[in-house]
């Protein structure tokens, strides 16, 4: 259960002064009926809502079943499971091609900017922006808040800015920046906005609280983590790695829990173990809040469920072949970190589920189990996965379904939502999780040669999953799936810590190498890839060779094509430029090649 932990709900947010920048053109005569006054809102009361309906925006979800701003939910999904997870080629749009075919175009970087996914995420995001604003705004204006409740409201709008401006700037480049002085919203896109985009997250960082009233709050630590990442995202290894330390050394939950690894790594995609030692930044998600929507229950993956079985909707989101077979290991328990689609799992691509099917025997990474859902192995605890009979169209995107993001059965009454057409979860969105800062650690002590240190990060991540408390198991009664586990592996899990001194062996480009494909393993499915490769400078090579490896098995993606100069980033959206005239020119310029 969530533990004293408050449900963002879109209902409450205060319709005041919310419109996006590009959409402000026109001067509003008269307030917004059923709308409050800046005057009213203006004190403290009307500030701490105004603090949480900013919080609210970090899902990108409306009430009414469309994202903010309008549009479909799944654009607008904080996990970008498309622009970060199946851009990145580690999961194919799922389905059939005809179904939701925007995402195809991401997929495979053939689209322009009339795609309308881009226009939705922007717009969403941006209403996070807005809100945070307002709540900067009226807090000056407030005169019944004390020193230090101003000091803790201000360092927490500014960090929730600063996560609204971060996720715009990796997503599309460089972006106009509005902020609570700005009074014309017509504002240009040429200036980098990295250095404001610090400047929040470094204020948050010197003077949010450690701890918080509510542990869905950001607080002191979660603000470090997201500077540090800033500073990775600059390549400021430096001051990234200065700061990473302090994290891992000092950092808390906002309840005041030491940062850590949970034992078991599935806990961290199961809402009962939510809010603890491992979460350092997560949106909240809730599920059967009374508001008879699941607009705060993941409603942006609401597609993403195995196609007929125990769930209503709608077989998108499969993971790939490419990402299966990265999960390979050696005998001795290590990834083919360069290799690995030569070592390729087992798979039932074209084969029904009415015909025989043994399951892959070779060693693998016990990771695997709780990121793909693949036939013949416990699929949580709903049974077996059958294969085929719960993939849309094997043909098209594989024979793969997704799993982090799927509830229990025992507990679906609980962390299940059905008051749409398709289900919700309470499944919270891991924005920075700590095996994720452990790993961002390591990557800025290897960019500055202290490998040791480096590899000692990247171990305490593996050991975690090499511990057998956190593998998956077989059945105790397989035509019993709720009767629990047995003792016996569902895989031949093995997994070890790379052995001391490897890392200085191999030297600092090998060792980057493993961190990065560390990254791919630890954090699948979760939003992550794309954005990783393009801050490597690896997304046209790596996802070429993707492309051609992966249609060899599937339909969907066939004439893929990715070239860095331009796919680096997604385009600015084409509605926003022609909404963005001043005396008959376009304020806001595309980004190169589109």
């Amino acid at each position: 259960m969530k533990r004293n932990t408050q449900n963002y709900s879109l209902a409450i947010i205060i319709p005041v002064i919310i419109c996006f920048f590009a959409n402000c053109s026109k001067e509003l005569k008269q307030p917004a009926l059923g709308g409050l006054s800046e005057e009213t809102l203006a004190t403290k009361e009307g500030v701490k809502k105004l603090l949480v309906g900013t919080y609210a925006a970090l899902n990108g979800q409306g009430g009414d079943g469309i994202a903010l701003g309008g549009g479909d939910p799944y654009a607008a999904a904080p996990d970008n499971w498309i622009f970060g997870t199946i851009a990145g080629g580690e999961a194919h749009k799922g389905s059939e091609g005809g179904d939701q075919s925007g995402i195809d175009g991401i997929a495979k970087f053939i689209t322009d900017a009339s795609n309308g996914f881009f226009d939705t995420k922007w717009k969403a995001v941006y209403e996070g922006v807005t809100r945070a604003n307002a709540t900067i705004r009226l807090l000056n204006e407030a005169t019944d808040i004390n020193d230090d409740d101003r000091k803790n409201i201000l360092a927490q709008a500014r960090f929730l800015r600063g996560h609204y401006y971060f996720e715009l700037k990796k997503l599309y480049g460089n972006i106009p920046w509005i902020d609570e002085n700005t009074t014309d919203y017509n504002q240009p896109n040429n200036v980098d906005i990295w250095p404001k985009i610090e400047e929040d997250f470094n204020f948050a960082f010197n003077n949010i609280n450690s701890t918080q009233e509510d542990v869905g709050f950001a607080n002191k630590w979660a603000a470090g983590s997201y500077l540090a990442k800033t500073y990775l995202y600059e390549k400021k290894y430096a001051e990234a790695q200065k700061l990473f330390e302090q994290v891992i050394n000092n950092g808390t939950t906002a309840s005041g829990e030491p940062y850590d690894l949970l034992p078991q790594y599935e806990h961290n995609f199961m809402p009962q173990y939510e809010n603890g030692p491992e979460s350092v930044f997560a949106i909240q998600m809730v599920a059967n809040d009374g508001t008879n929507t699941i607009a705060n229950a993941n409603q942006g993956g609401m597609l993403n469920f195995p196609y007929n079985g125990p769930f209503s909707c709608c077989g998108f989101y499969q993971p790939t072949i490419d990402l299966a077979n990265s999960f390979r290991t050696t005998n001795t328990g290590l990834p083919y970190i360069n290799s690995y689609n030569d070592h390729p799992i087992k798979n039932d691509q074209g084969i029904t589920s009415a015909k025989p099917f043994t399951t892959d025997t070779d060693p693998l990474d016990p990771r695997l189990d709780w990121t793909v859902g693949r036939r013949g192995i416990p699929y949580l605890d709903w049974g077996l996965h059958p294969g085929q009979d719960w993939i849309r169209l094997q043909s098209y995107a594989g024979p793969y379904s997704s799993k982090k993001n799927i509830y229990w059965q025992a507990t679906q009454n609980v962390y299940s939502d059905q008051s749409s057409w398709a289900p919700g979860t309470a499944i919270n969105v891991l924005i920075i999780r700590f095996a994720d800062v452990l790993l961002m650690a390591a990557e800025s002590e290897a960019q500055q040669g202290n490998l040791e240190k480096a590899q000692a990060y990247v171990n305490r991540v593996r050991s975690r999953a090499a511990n057998p408390e956190g593998w998956l198991y077989t059945y105790k009664n397989t035509s019993s799936p709720m009767s629990g586990f047995s003792n016996k592996a569902a895989a031949n899990y093995k997994i070890q810590p790379y052995s001391t001194g490897t890392f200085v062996n191999i030297g600092k480009e090998a060792a980057l190498q493993a961190i990065y494909f560390e990254r791919k393993l630890e954090l699948a499915m979760e939003g992550h890839r794309f954005f990783d490769l393009v801050r490597w400078g690896q997304a046209e090579s790596t996802i070429n060779a993707f492309f051609n490896y992966e249609s060899k098995f599937t339909t969907d993606i066939k004439g893929g094509k990715y070239q860095s100069s331009k796919n680096d980033l997604f385009p600015i959206p084409q509605r926003q430029i022609d909404l963005s005239n001043a005396a008959g020119n376009k304020i806001l310029q595309q980004n190169s090649g589109y």
